[in-house]
Order: structure tokens, then C-alpha cells, then sequence
């Protein structure tokens, strides 16, 4: 016969017996409650440095999840992530740069025993811990790093000058002043598109009177002494704005008179300037008709 414990009210062991699940915590005031099951079969181990990290996205921290999750040799590149989620690249790609910064993931280029190169992408549960994978094939020199996605494309050169009248002959010259240009100053360093794109600038200022040895002189003068990091747009700048004016308009000079020797009237014998053969103006005055 069982021992009875008449003390104990009877309520509260029908509550006991009534909760099916003794993890679960009730709160009397609002806020979160846990209704808590032991897992016993597929599941995985999540750190709460990962799941309440105060700097990674909320995207980012799921996507860790979600690699913590995957078997080894499974496919973590973002096209086959972004064929997994509805995220997209872009947004998948940079939780993935999260999680390389905060250490959670490592990505290096391995060389297969075939000779292959291929991407291997370490996830790590613990960053800092100084965990190890077991060995891989040697790994390979990264590759130098492309240009970063939110670095904004380089600015066009300014335009310059364009001269009147774009000789062949005038532009070459110009092509030939520019490139010569570092000779002047080592800085002054220029690219074929560099020098293709200035060159109808020079030639507008050698088109207004002024020769090589001027234009050099303006472009090279009063140089700065610190680095010249984009030399193109510095001459850009002063082609344009030292432009000097177009030379003054000069009349033609008019033809010389023409200087006749001396010669005898047809009409009275006297002798005149004009040609041979012509009568003077007292003649042609005279006798208009047979002039």
C-alpha cells in the first residue's frame, strides 16, 4: 500500500500530471515563451555567439545556420546558394563577406591531385578557437583581389580644346609633345588613351600661333611637388584652362602697284608711264573713242 501525502493538494498534482511537457516555462507577463522539445535525431549546435552576434545581419546569421548545417563536400558558392534562397547574389555574396570578416567562414584555392584548381570554403563553428581541418591537398597562392563591388568607377578625363582643323599632320606633332612630355618630368607618364584623348588639345594650342616649346612649357611649368596620381586629368585641366586666344585677324596685304616703264602717246608723241603701245590721259580724255 502506498504511502498517501493527505498534506499535498490534490489540484496541484492533476496540474503536474496534465503538463506533457516539463521544459516548458509559464509566464504570468507577456514576452517569450519557450515550448522546448529534446531533438534527438538531425539537428545541429548552434552557438549563441553566432545567433545573438551584435554585428552580423540577420541574413548572415542564418546563412551560417544553414552551412553549419550541410554535410562536408556540399555546395556553399553563392550560385548555388542563391538557386537554394530568394535572397539573390548580391544579398547572399555580401552575407558571405560578413561572415568571412567575423571569422565564421575561410574560402582558399586548392590544387587538386589531378592538377585542377578549385575553391574550398571552411566553415568554422568557433572562430578564434584554433580548430583544424584534417589535411587537403596544398593550397595555392590566392589570387590578387578584384576591385571591390561598392569602389565607384574611375571619372572620365575632362574634355579639351578641339582645334579647327584636325590635320594629320597637326595632331601628330601633338601626339609627339605629349608623349615626350615625361622627359620633362618622370611623372608625367601617359597611356595611349591618355594621350590620344589630350592630343586634340594640344593641337587646338599649337593651331593659335604658338609652338612646341611654348606648349611644353605651359604644360610642364609650376608643377606640384607632392605625387601626380592621375597626370591625363592635370593636363586636361591646364589645356583647358591656360587656353590661350586665337591670334588677331590680319587683312591681306593689297598687291603692289605695278610700275611701267616709260613710253611715247600713240596720240601726241609725249612721254608717259604706261604700257607700250597706250595713249597718256590728256589723249584718252580728248579722244575717248579711240582709246
Amino acid at each position: 500500500m502506498g504511502t498517501q501525502h493527505p498534506s499535498a493538494p490534490a489540484r496541484a498534482q492533476s496540474r503536474l500530471a496534465d503538463n506533457k511537457h516539463p521544459n516548458r516555462r509559464i509566464h504570468s507577463g507577456g514576452g517569450l515563451v519557450h515550448d522546448h522539445t529534446r531533438h534527438t535525431t538531425r539537428f545541429t549546435v548552434i552557438g549563441n555567439h553566432l545567433a545573438q552576434h551584435p554585428e552580423l545581419s540577420l541574413l548572415a546569421i542564418g546563412l551560417a545556420t544553414h552551412i553549419q548545417s550541410l554535410p562536408p563536400s556540399a555546395r556553399v558558392d553563392i550560385k548555388s546558394l542563391a538557386a537554394r534562397f530568394t535572397e539573390g547574389a548580391t544579398r547572399i555574396a555580401a552575407a558571405l563577406r560578413e561572415l568571412e570578416t567575423h571569422g565564421y567562414l575561410r574560402r582558399e584555392r586548392v590544387r587538386t591531385p589531378a592538377g585542377r584548381i578549385v575553391t574550398r570554403t571552411i566553415s568554422c563553428n568557433q572562430p578564434g578557437r584554433g580548430g583544424h581541418t584534417e589535411a587537403e591537398p596544398a593550397p595555392v597562392r590566392p589570387a590578387r583581389p578584384s576591385r571591390p563591388a561598392n569602389k565607384p568607377p574611375r571619372k572620365p578625363l575632362p574634355a579639351v580644346p578641339q582645334p579647327a582643323y584636325r590635320s594629320p599632320t597637326l595632331l601628330q606633332t601633338a601626339t609627339d609633345l605629349l608623349a615626350d612630355l615625361r622627359r620633362t618630368d618622370p611623372r608625367l607618364l601617359l597611356s595611349g588613351c591618355d594621350t590620344a584623348h589630350l592630343a586634340p588639345g594640344v593641337a587646338a594650342w599649337l593651331e593659335r600661333d604658338l609652338g612646341p616649346t611654348a606648349v611644353r612649357h605651359a604644360l610642364t611649368g609650376d608643377l606640384p611637388s607632392e605625387p601626380i596620381h592621375r597626370p591625363a586629368a592635370l593636363l586636361a585641366h591646364r589645356l583647358t584652362a591656360q587656353l590661350p586666344p586665337p591670334p588677331p585677324f590680319r587683312a591681306p596685304a593689297p598687291p603692289p602697284a605695278v610700275q611701267y616703264p616709260m613710253t611715247n602717246c600713240d596720240g601726241c608723241d609725249r612721254g608717259f608711264r604706261g604700257p607700250e603701245g597706250s595713249r597718256c590721259r590728256d589723249c584718252r580724255v580728248s579722244a575717248p573713242a579711240l582709246v
